[in-house]
């Protein structure tokens, strides 16, 4: 599981989201910006699709997909942590290549 000092024993003084988060503060704004719209968008499009497909299990006000959101990753917390770390390299990667 995801150390809560991840970072100290990193030989690159960082973990991933550390990373990224120094590479967005110190990026170019229009770049940074760009990328974080289409994080969003992928976000709000993978949402709708849930929605979508299991329109039956859950109402138009969002709770229970909500709640289904937070007990996946409670139940998946290792998965999720290693996949979220993927993503803030793939991003990081994203900003940075745009960004020379």
């Amino acid at each position: 599981m995801y150390g809560l000092f991840e970072d100290e024993d990193d030989i690159f003084m960082g973990s991933p989201k550390s990373k990224l988060m120094d590479v967005i503060f110190n990026a170019n704004n229009d770049v940074v910006r760009y990328e974080l719209e289409k994080f969003i968008d992928r976000a709000a499009a993978m949402e709708m699709m849930m929605r979508e497909r299991c329109s039956d299990k859950f109402s138009d006000n969002g709770d229970e997909i909500e709640k289904e959101i937070k007990s996946y990753i409670l139940t998946n917390r290792d998965e999720i942590d290693s996949f979220s770390k993927n993503l803030y390299i793939e991003m990081m990667g994203a900003i940075l290549s745009q960004s020379e």
